[in-house]
This record gives C-alpha cells, sequence and structure tokens, in this order.
C-alpha cells in the first residue's frame, strides 16, 4: 500500500484520465467476461447438438442389435413361468439378413432363432436369418447319422443292441421300444430313427459303425467339415442336450443337402407310417408315426420330400424339411421354434422361394464364354478349317435367380477349377454380390483329342503283334496319352489366366486375353530396353573413364619428354 498526504495507509488519489483509464480497462474486463461465458454457452450448445446427433445414431444403429438383445432375453409369465410364445413374438421382429438388400426379394418374418432356405442344387441362400449363430439341433442330428449310416453299411446288414445303446438314452425320450439283445436291418434303423426319431436306434448304428457313440461322434464332425460345416461339433449320435453338442441353420442345411440327394434317404424320410413286423430278432409287431406335421398330412403344402423334427427343452423345436416343385428343390430349417409354428414358418419360406425365384440354366444364356475357332478373326474365312467351339458351359451348370431379375444382371468371375476334373475354369455368377451358381468351362474334347492310337485299331494292333512289336506299340501309346494328359491338364490352370469376356459389337466371346498379354509383352521389352540400356550407359561411362585415364598417361608421357629435352639443352 502507498502512503496518502495524512500519513495513513490508503489508496493512492488519482486524476481525471487515471479514472477514465480505470473504468476503460475495466469495461474492457467485463467484456472479456462475457465473451468467454457466451463461448461457453456456445461450446455447451455444440456440444449438445453433437452429442445429440450421435446418440440419435448410435441409437440407430444399436437398434436391431438391441432388438436381437431382447429377442434372446428370457420371459418369464405372471406365475413366474417361463413364456416361450412371447419370446417367440419377440424374434419374429428380429430382422432377417437377407431383407437387408432393397433388390432382393423381402421373406416373411419368422418366429425362429435361426433360420434358412436353400437351393439345393447351387447352395444358393435365399432367405437368411442368423444362419451362423450355434444351437442346440436336437433330433435333427439324426440327419447326419442316417447320412453316415446309409452311406457306410449295407441295408441288409444287422444290428444288434447293446446295453449302452438301449439303456443310456432317458426313459421319456423318443424310442420304438427295442430291448437288449435285439436286432434290426439296417434299413429298419433308418426307417426307426427317422419315422420314429429312435434315440436307442440312433446309438445302435452309432456302435455298429465305429464301435461307440463317442468314436461315431469324431466321424460326425469329420464328415460334417467335409460338407462344409463350419459352425458344428456334435458329442452325441441322437441330439440329446449337451452343451457341446450344437450346430447352426446354415449347416444343417449343408447336412440336408447332402440327406436328400441320398435316393435312400430320400426314400425313408418322407415316409408317414412305417409298420414292424415281427422277426426271430424282434418279436413285436408295431406302427411307428412320423411326428413331421408336412410328412404326415396334418398340415398340407405341395411338394414335400422329407425332414426331421427336433425337440428338447433347452433347444426348443427344430424343423429340417426338403420340398421340390417344378425341379426346384428348396431347404428349409427354422430352430428355437415353437410349436406348431415350426411348421407353419417352413410353410410360408417355402412359398417365398417358390413365389419369388426361379430356376434358369447357364449354358442357355451365356454367350460370353462360347468360343469357336473362327472368333479369333473379325472377317474372312476360318484358317483353322471348321469352327467347331473350342470352349463350352457346362450343360447341367444352373443358376437362381429372382423372378424380376434377368440373366445381363449377373456378375461374373473366372477362377481356377477348385478339383482335378478336366474343366479349364470356374465361373461363379452373383446377383448385388448374392452368390447364384457355378458353371465349369471346359475344352471340348473334339479340340484336344489326337488321332486313334495304333492299339486302338484292331488290325493295327494285330499287325503289330504280328512283328513282334505290340506290346511295345501299345506301351508307347499308352504313354504318349498319359503325357498328352499331363499336359493338358499342367496348362489350363495357366490358361485360365488368360481367358477373358471381349466386349464386341456382337455377343462377347472368350479368347485370349490381349491385355494380358500386352502387358507381358510390354514388360518383358522393358526389362530388356533396361538391361540395353543400363549395358549402354555403363559401356560408355567406363569406355570415358578409359580414355580419360589413356589422355591423361600421354599427357605425362609429353610432360616427361619435354622436360628431358629441356635438360638435354642445359
Amino acid at each position: 500500500m502507498l502512503l496518502g498526504k495524512t500519513g495513513k495507509k490508503g489508496p493512492l488519489k488519482r486524476g481525471p484520465e487515471a479514472s477514465a483509464k480505470t473504468n476503460q480497462q475495466t469495461g474492457s474486463k467485463v467484456r472479456k467476461i462475457n465473451m468467454k461465458k457466451i463461448n461457453i454457452r456456445n461450446a455447451a450448445a455444440v456440444a449438445a447438438a453433437f452429442l445429440f446427433v450421435m446418440g440419435s445414431a448410435g441409437f440407430a444403429a444399436l437398434t436391431p442389435s438391441l432388438t436381437a438383445l431382447a429377442a434372446q432375453t428370457p420371459v418369464y409369465a405372471e406365475d413366474g413361468s417361463r413364456d416361450y410364445e412371447a419370446e417367440m413374438e419377440a424374434r419374429r421382429q428380429e430382422p432377417a439378413e437377407s431383407n437387408a438388400d432393397p433388390d432382393w426379394p423381402q421373406g416373411p418374418a419368422v418366429g425362429a432363432e435361426g433360420a434358412i432356405l436353400m437351393e439345393a442344387d447351387t447352395g444358393t441362400i435365399l432367405y437368411a436369418k442368423n444362419i451362423h449363430e450355434q444351437l442346440y439341433p436336437a433330433s435333427t442330428t439324426k440327419i447326419l447319422t442316417c447320412l453316415i449310416a446309409a452311406e457306410q453299411l449295407d441295408l441288409n446288414d444287422t444290428v444288434t443292441f447293446s446295453h449302452d445303446a438301449v439303456f443310456s438314452v432317458p426313459q421319456d425320450g423318443s424310442s420304438v421300444g427295442i430291448d437288449e439283445g435285439e436286432s434290426l436291418t439296417v434299413e429298419e434303423c433308418l426307417y426307426a430313427i427317422l419315422v420314429g426319431s429312435a434315440n436307442e436306434v440312433s446309438n445302435a448304428v452309432a456302435e455298429k459303425i465305429s464301435g461307440s457313440v463317442e468314436a461315431f461322434a469324431v466321424l460326425m464332425n469329420e464328415r460334417a467339415a467335409q460338407l462344409g460345416c463350419t459352425d458344428s461339433h456334435f458329442t452325441n449320435a441322437n441330439g440329446l442336450f449337451e452343451e457341446e453338442h450344437y450346430t447352426s441353420a446354415h449347416d444343417l442345411a449343408l447336412i440336408a443337402r447332402a440327406f436328400f440327394a441320398n435316393e435312400t434317404l430320400l426314400r425313408i424320410g418322407n415316409t408317414p407310417t412305417y409298420h414292424f413286423t415281427p422277426t426271430e430278432t424282434q418279436p413285436d409287431d408295431f406302427w411307428i408315426r412320423n411326428g413331421h406335421s408336412l410328412i404326415n398330412g396334418t398340415i398340407a403344402c405341395e411338394g414335400i420330400i422329407g425332414g426331421k423334427t427336433g425337440y428338447t427343452g433347452e433347444s426348443r423345436r427344430v424343423l429340417v424339411t426338403g420340398c421340390e416343385r417344378d425341379g426346384m428343390r428348396l431347404i428349409c430349417v427354422v430352430m428355437r421354434e415353437e410349436a406348431p409354428e415350426q411348421f407353419n414358418d417352413t410353410v410360408s419360406l417355402f412359398e417365398y422361394g417358390y413365389s419369388n425365384f426361379k430356376k434358369v440354366s447357364a449354358s442357355d444364356y451365356e454367350t460370353r464364354y462360347t468360343m469357336r475357332a473362327g472368333d479369333f478373326l473379325d472377317s474372312g474365312s476360318d484358317i483353322f478349317g471348321d469352327s467347331t467351339p473350342i470352349f463350352s458351359i457346362s450343360g447341367d451348370s444352373t443358376l437362381i435367380l429372382p423372378n424380376n431379375a434377368s440373366f445381363s444382371d449377373l456378375t461374373t468371375q473366372i477362377s481356377d477349377s477348385s478339383d482335378d476334373s478336366a474343366s479349364l475354369a470356374r465361373l461363379t455368377y452373383s446377383y448385388h454380390d448374392v452368390p447364384v451358381g457355378q458353371a465349369d468351362l471346359y475344352m471340348v474334347q473334339s479340340a484336344v483329342s489326337s488321332e486313334p492310337s495304333a492299339s486302338a485299331n484292331p488290325q493295327n494292333a494285330e499287325n503289330a503283334a504280328a512283328s513282334g512289336s505290340g506290346a511295345e506299340a501299345g506301351s508307347l501309346s499308352e504313354r504318349a496319352a498319359s503325357l498328352f494328359s499331363g499336359a493338358f491338364h499342367a496348362v489350363r490352370r495357366t490358361a485360365a489366366s488368360f481367358l477373358t469376356v471381349t466386349d464386341r459389337t456382337r455377343s462377347g466371346v472368350l479368347c485370349l486375353n490381349v491385355r494380358n498379354i500386352l502387358i507381358l509383352v510390354v514388360g518383358v521389352a522393358a526389362i530388356l530396353i533396361a538391361v540395353i540400356m543400363s549395358r549402354a550407359i555403363s559401356d560408355a561411362y567406363y569406355h570415358t573413364r578409359s580414355e580419360d585415364k589413356k589422355r591423361r598417361r600421354r599427357r605425362r608421357r609429353s610432360r616427361s619428354v619435354n622436360l628431358g629435352r629441356y635438360q638435354n639443352d642445359l
């Protein structure tokens, strides 16, 4: 503090100019404070708006997840019991992934946790809802058990029931009442499993094939993997609940695809009732009835070719069904559903499939990939002598298209053939990024065939034998044919990379990929030019250095000579 004139402590007295300056500074500080308040309010408003927008976007993004979570949340009735009907209705509100594409036919809402509709020939997925979610399959497990049995056992083989096969299953479970020590044929076992859903028979078949249910489960997982299953793990042959026994709608459809391709299983699996008659090894006379309502006729659906039901308290209702109409075979799987909606939703999905999709042959529409020898020429005669096709599309290649789509809407990807067959390349067709089928590209046999060998002609073979060289001629012919076949398969993979669709005024044709060839030629030429130029620059550089060295040596010699002459003159 400063001292005033009175000598007391107090503020220093200021004049009018000092007061004005102080007021100005005070006003400036107030304005700054007010501006800070305004800026804070503006920042708060912006932050609130940002949080609102982000929250809205986040809520919109989370809505499907929240819907799925709500569908999976257990619902309880007033009496405290589990309300499975309410849970099913909540699942019905959950969107199907296949309906996310507006250009794809929109499918029905179903109450199943997982559902799929697959076309059997191509594997095209027409409807998808949680198709890779791991769920409990219950007795639909038995379609894999029967598939393996039909593949590995003779129908007339005898299956004898062990103590474990009969007594390891619950008494209140599905059974046809076969006792320990009794026997059935493999065919009767398949009827008992597919029509009567017999748990003890599934165990007996597993023991017949692998010696034990545990060993058979290993075989089940191996076969499932061969069929393309990626979401499955099986621990028993009948589907009774175990935590580690699970699959998905997609995997069940893949297994059913192989199941319905087996004529024996197709016949047995579509049986409404079956009569067991007494035999020396099975004394009872009884009937069993199929519990699949679309097979036994309780619910009408045109074209049903078979299927399998499943139920446990943990899995709820599971259903696998096949249907065929007008040459199109569809497979429907619904998992975790409530009765009788598993049947009603299956019918709805079949009606959706047959009403919105059609089956076409790739060879009927594909003109871009068939090439004749003359197609290499834009005009003039065929210098190759004929115009027989060199490449062709496999005639049995089918595609599944929405009814409102045409073949021209498809995109095609060319890849190497995935097997060791004679196909040159594989064509994969897609509609809006959804695979709808494949076709194999073949080299026509006449384009690669050679003249008949001497051994193929009986007269020539006889003449060769008469000269004592028939065996050698035949061996050489076989060796030549083998070498030719090996060479063809070796070059087809390389040739596939030089095939493409070219746009012309007429329909596109499959020919050599000029762009790839030009890129190859230009690349090789560029490398050669680079090497030549590098060599030329190197030669020029070293030549210049050599000439410089020579000039310096000449100068040194010249100076030495001149110096010697100068010394001599002295």
